[in-house]
């Protein structure tokens, strides 16, 4: 790795990527800093201390949504749009014939994706108005309709702002620009987090103060080389290509493999679970504000100190905590069911005369694939809920770190982890491409 990176800032034109991409994360780390005025910080940290599923909203945003910063939301309505129009390509035939022109196909879907992303913040941004202002204690004051206005323009605009450096990053850079924005805040804001958790366990300064940090450290490197181990694996599908011939000239048969990786979904399964498991504390806050003895505030006192994964209410607590390992697992096979498609691949494959060795062409090859790549998933899909639900819970009884306290959980992880494989992987393919256009010059 530290190879690639000299030989890489000695090449003037990958000298120049990174410094680009290194000062668009500058001036992101620097907006999220920059608060939302009207907001009480104080509220702020009490809600985010009490609320274990909103830290990982704030975790995609890196820390802004604790601020109530202009780019609080982060790149949660661009990520949203984006898994939308993915989702319309296999609903609407329409949507799949424009996806399948190319590069101008392509860039007709991300410009729906750029005005459903303005919508679904302007949607999320007034939401927030609603639920800041409904916490107890408030974090936001009486709003008229103007102030309102402006914190949702505000907001919208922020996340936009995120949504095109993104781009400028993944066209002028090194790596994915969105990735690489929620890369950033997870690390930006670690060192502060980590200080003020030794801080907080660490007065007395004796050894047995630091055996939890021991603890959580030894975890944490076992789960880094647990996920990247799960991360780059795959399960090879063996593919022979039949003896052609172009022009006038025959092409031999080869030999190939089809990877498919165990976790072919990422972290959008944990995306998508959190955004439903979040949806009823989103209600339950919004009916706080409520008379006190009508049944809808009673039983949003209830949801809001019962359905949170680290409840006094055990029942409730292995209730919650089923479900978030249900949806992980359940939405890690829908968005691979969508992202795979197993006939579109047969297809590809028997257009250009490939074929797996003892699987006929056509449909029985898409059935064959089917069945591997489910059972594959659910491998990846147990994965993804024994990160998400299970590690955080034993990490906390084995260490004694609560859950609120523990910056770097299993979903941190797999996102620093991910986006740094996928980066370090593009840099090289870059220093490859070069060093053979060396080569042939």
């Amino acid at each position: 790795m530290l190879e690639a990176l000299v030989n890489a800032i000695r090449l003037p034109e990958l000298r120049n990527k990174i410094l680009f991409t290194g000062g668009v994360l500058v001036v992101v780390r620097v907006f999220a800093n920059v608060a939302v005025p009207g907001a009480s910080q104080l509220a702020l940290s009490q809600l985010f201390n009490s609320q274990a599923l909103l830290g990982l909203f704030c975790l995609f945003s890196g820390g802004a949504l604790s601020r109530f910063s202009v780019v609080a939301m982060g790149l949660n309505p661009y990520i949203n749009a984006t898994i939308i129009m993915q989702l319309m390509t296999v609903i609407s035939e329409r949507i799949k014939e424009i996806s399948r022109d190319g590069e101008s196909g392509r860039r007709r879907i991300q410009r729906w994706s750029r005005y459903l992303t303005v919508v679904l913040g302007a949607g999320q941004a007034y939401g927030f108005t609603i639920l800041f202002q409904n916490t107890s204690p408030v974090i936001l004051g009486p709003l008229d309709w103007f102030q309102r206005l402006q914190i949702v323009l505000v907001l919208t605009a922020g996340s936009v702002m995120l949504m095109w450096l993104g781009e400028l990053v993944t066209e002028y850079g090194i790596g994915n620009g969105v990735s690489l924005i929620i890369f950033a805040g997870i690390i930006g804001r670690g060192p502060q987090a980590i200080s003020s958790l030794f801080s907080q366990r660490s007065a007395g300064g004796g050894l047995a103060d630091y055996v939890p940090f021991i603890i959580f450290g030894v975890i944490a490197l076992v789960t880094t080389a647990v996920i990247i181990e799960v991360q780059q694996a795959v399960r090879k599908i063996p593919i022979q290509s039949a003896q052609r011939t172009v022009g006038l000239k025959q092409v031999h048969s080869r030999a190939s493999f089809l990877p498919l990786r165990v976790n072919h979904a990422g972290v959008i399964p944990i995306i998508f679970a959190i955004s439903v498991m979040f949806l009823p504390t989103i209600v339950a806050n919004y009916f706080q504000g409520a008379p006190p003895d009508t049944w809808y505030h009673r039983a949003a006192v209830w949801v809001g100190g019962n359905f949170t994964p680290n409840t006094a209410n055990v029942p409730m607590a292995i209730t919650y905590n089923a479900l978030y390992f249900a949806l992980t697992f359940g939405f890690t096979y829908f968005y691979t069911a969508i992202t795979f498609e197993v006939r579109e691949v047969a297809d590809n494959l028997k257009r250009y005369s490939s074929f797996i060795p003892g699987i006929r062409p056509g449909a029985p090859t898409a059935s064959y694939l089917g069945a591997v790549m489910t059972r594959v998933t659910f491998a990846g899909a147990c994965f993804l809920g024994f990160i998400t639900v299970i590690l955080p819970i034993a990490a906390e009884k084995i260490s004694g770190i609560s859950q609120q306290q523990m910056y770097l959980g299993g979903t941190a992880i797999l996102i620093v982890i991910g986006v740094a494989l996928d980066t370090m992987k593009q840099l090289q393919t870059q220093l490859v491409m070069r060093q053979y256009r060396g080569f042939i010059r």
